[in-house]
């Protein structure tokens, strides 16, 4: 069996990825998760609550900044580092966090893999880094010029993984992650946001005229181009995008969510805020090549899953917020 590291292993994307890596029975998982209260513990909790007692499942509490947190763990053969202060606009306003967090994380996760002699190590980046280009879809090759220290973090974190890959050889696989949402969202993201104020008449804050665009990523589409990783042998480092090659508008996805719930919003209209991009856009040609990464969810049918998940679990999910 293959042991993984998975840092922030009770967050969104780091829960649903266990779930699948456990269920394939082919996986010994260590994660590793601060509790960080960005949000609700309590969902946190809910997040990793049916691993607990698996036999191939550890839970470490504690820090990617700190080595003695890490060499709490056993042997690992991968590392997929998922754990950061997320975020562009709280970003904004305690940027040397994000730095110590994101980056200097990143390079004791990175040291700790050299260390340890591990030489698979895939890496949660994000489309942020792309800032605002107009010359959509992006592939990875594009100029970035990031816009928020959030995005300047991914990519910092991109680069260290291309410096210990040249001295090391540790195979670093960057992931740029596109918009992804689904069960156990966090509940600052805008889908989830969207989906507990509609659902309680509470009015939502619509920043700008509702014309940006994301390109919206189901989180089960996001964890199978993860899984892929794992085993990916044919270079020592990529950059890879994992979107779903489609845009919807701020305006679309309002109406969308409103059909799943029956129900209309109620607008709050903000200006634009510092650090959001107008658009995101993939090009997942690289993704499909090297990955055999198809994305298959539409965004009627994720939404429909989120919202199952949400009517679940509502009372715990909704403590704290």
């Amino acid at each position: 069996m293959v042991n993984i590291l998975i840092t922030g292993g009770a967050g969104f994307i780091g829960s649903n990825l266990i779930r699948v890596l456990l269920q394939s029975g082919q996986y010994k998982i260590t994660a590793i998760d601060n509790f960080d209260n960005f949000y609700s513990l309590a969902q946190k909790e809910l997040n990793i609550r049916d691993f607990l007692n698996h036999p191939d499942f550890k839970l470490v509490k504690g820090d990617i900044r700190y080595m003695p947190d890490l060499n709490q763990v056993g042997d690992i053969d991968v590392i997929i580092h998922l754990a950061a202060k997320a975020g562009v606009r709280p970003s904004i306003k305690n940027p040397v966090l994000y730095q110590d967090v994101n980056v200097g994380g990143t390079q004791t996760l990175l040291e700790f893999a050299k260390e340890r002699g591990i030489k698979q190590f895939v890496f949660a980046s994000s489309s942020s880094v792309y800032g605002i280009n107009h010359n959509v879809p992006w592939n990875e090759e594009e100029k970035l010029l990031p816009i928020s220290p959030y995005a300047s973090t991914k990519l910092s974190a991109e680069m260290l993984g291309h410096v210990y890959s040249r001295l090391y050889g540790i195979r670093f696989l960057a992931l740029r992650f596109f918009t992804v949402y689904g069960p156990a969202q966090r509940p600052d993201l805008a889908i989830h946001k969207f989906f507990k104020n509609i659902l309680n008449e509470i009015a939502i804050p619509v920043y700008g005229d509702g014309s940006t665009s994301r390109d919206y990523t189901f989180v089960a589409d996001t964890v199978k181009g993860i899984v892929s990783a794992i085993n990916y042998d044919k270079s020592s480092f990529e950059i890879i995008n994992l979107g779903n090659n489609k845009t919807v508008t701020l305006s679309q996805l309002i109406g969308a969510i409103e059909k799943v719930c029956g129900t209309s919003a109620i607008i709050d209209r903000q200006p634009e805020q510092p650090g959001d991009v107008p658009q995101t856009f993939a090009d997942i040609t690289k993704a499909q090549e090297l990955l055999d990464y198809h994305p298959s969810t539409s965004l009627e049918d994720g939404l429909q899953q989120f919202y199952t998940w949400f009517k679940a679990y509502e009372d715990v999910i909704q403590k704290d917020y």
